[in-house]
């Protein structure tokens, strides 16, 4: 079923591809600001990369997103068997639907592997949250958002550093488009919901704590450095911590106390908003939790050593500790005695990144004025 627009004449047709949770707050108000205009479809296709419990019907009457009209139900695997997988699954998917415009986002291994089938089918591909670039091809995601660019047609930008990433790696600024963060577009519609949550019974004044990423959770002495280290502040600072499912596991495979600490299931998106807007700290590896608390204002302190969203260090409230727990501790006091770092909100993210890019997407047309030939 294709969702929204349906008008007379000639329409477009969009599919969005989907991989994991964050994607869909980044499809969601691309979503809705297309479904705005004349004669555009849409079809949402979800990969199944990730599998998430919070991802309910309540996930998506709050982010006031269809659901998806197709689950390919990759599931996990290594990245090779995924990315295969998902290929395998996709590539019927778009030539039985032919699209005229295929919506990549983020960094996932769903991005990359729809780029490649659609490349090979030469059916155009928009890419958004495009540039972002950490420069540490260790990381997965640095490959998968290197090739999808190189890939793309569409290159939506949500801050100038993607604009320069790109142009240095010899990409027609024809394709790149500066438009802003669309996860900010998701935030600045859902945060007065997210005010609105009860507390909870949460300290007053709190650390929200995420980890995910295996630097910091696969080895066991890191980990529990980590929170033996969060346990030490707990006494001055409540600390919050969301478990990923995946975290939760090598918590108990290795012994670890977590004493002290609030434990909780992962939260849906309103809820946890809500509990980042109203920390006096949050303490992640994530890079859209980066993003979210420099426009909230709220500091920051990323246990990585790099990032692919520098803006959010250079403009933002961000600071990069990676494993430093001496670091981490310095900057905690400087945060509870008044003196944490200030930003600035990054030009145009501003919640109308998602409207700069349909317009620039419906302004293009379909595929045959982009290629020249029919879509059939």
């Amino acid at each position: 079923m294709a969702h929204s627009g349906e008008a007379p004449g000639q329409a477009m047709h969009i599919l969005h591809v989907v991989g994991a949770r964050p994607n869909f707050m980044k499809a969601a108000p691309v979503m809705s600001a297309l479904a705005a205009r004349p004669n555009v479809t849409q079809t949402l296709v979800h990969t199944g990369q990730h599998y998430d419990r919070n991802m309910s019907d309540v996930f998506f009457e709050q982010l006031q997103i269809p659901v998806p009209d197709m689950n390919l139900e990759v599931g996990s695997g290594t990245h090779a068997q995924q990315t295969a997988e998902i290929m395998s699954r996709f590539e019927p998917v778009v030539v039985h639907r032919k699209p005229d415009l295929v919506l990549v986002y983020g960094d996932v291994n769903s991005t990359m592997a729809v780029a490649v089938v659609c490349a090979k089918l030469l059916i155009p591909v928009g890419h958004v949250e495009a540039g972002l670039r950490s420069f540490d091809r260790s990381m997965p995601e640095e490959i998968n958002r290197i090739i999808t660019d190189h890939l793309a047609d569409f290159l939506f930008t949500p801050s100038e550093d993607g604009d320069h990433n790109l142009r240095c790696e010899g990409i027609h600024p024809d394709k790149i488009h500066l438009v802003g963060n669309v996860m900010i577009d998701s935030l600045v519609r859902l945060l007065p919901a997210a005010m609105e949550c009860k507390a909870n019974g949460y300290p007053p004044r709190y650390a929200l704590l995420t980890l995910h990423r295996p630097s910091n959770v696969d080895d066991g002495q890191v980990l529990k450095r980590i929170l033996e280290c969060m346990v030490s502040i707990s006494s001055e600072l409540g600390v919050v911590f969301p478990v990923h499912p995946r975290t939760r596991q090598r918590i108990r495979d290795f012994g670890i106390n977590t004493t002290n600490l609030h434990l909780t299931e992962p939260l849906p998106y309103i809820e946890f908003l809500a509990l980042q807007a109203r920390a006096a700290v949050v303490i992640t590896d994530s890079g859209g939790i980066q993003e979210e608390t420099t426009y909230l204002g709220v500091p920051c302190v990323t246990m990585r050593h790099n990032t692919e969203r520098p803006i959010t260090v250079e403009r933002g409230t961000n600071i990069l500790v990676a494993e430093d727990l001496v670091k981490l501790r310095d900057e905690l006091s400087r945060i509870l005695a008044g003196n944490a770092k200030r930003g600035t909100i990054p030009p145009l993210w501003d919640g109308r990144a998602s409207e700069r890019i349909a317009d620039i997407i419906v302004g293009a047309g379909p595929r045959r004025k982009l290629y020249g030939t029919s879509p059939d």
